[in-house]
């Protein structure tokens, strides 16, 4: 959650915590997935394996807004 690895974070990794925390996915076509929980939803973007690291950065602040940090 300190944010010093968020280009480093591998795109399933990402979507394995998102699941685990109660977000349902919902795929689109391409590389995009779209998590959505309650009144909350999150467009994330599979580059290469990794997450885009702004992404990670709005799943964080995500994350802390819903109190729901891992």
């Amino acid at each position: 959650m300190s944010g010093n690895s968020d280009a480093n974070l591998s795109f399933d990794e990402l979507c394995v915590l998102l699941q685990r925390l109660g977000y349902s996915i919902r795929p689109t076509k391409g590389s995009h997935v779209i998590f959505t929980r309650d009144t909350s939803f999150l467009n994330l973007q599979n580059q290469g394996g990794k997450a885009k690291a702004y992404q990670v950065r709005q799943v964080r602040e995500e994350l802390k807004k819903l109190n729901l940090e891992p």
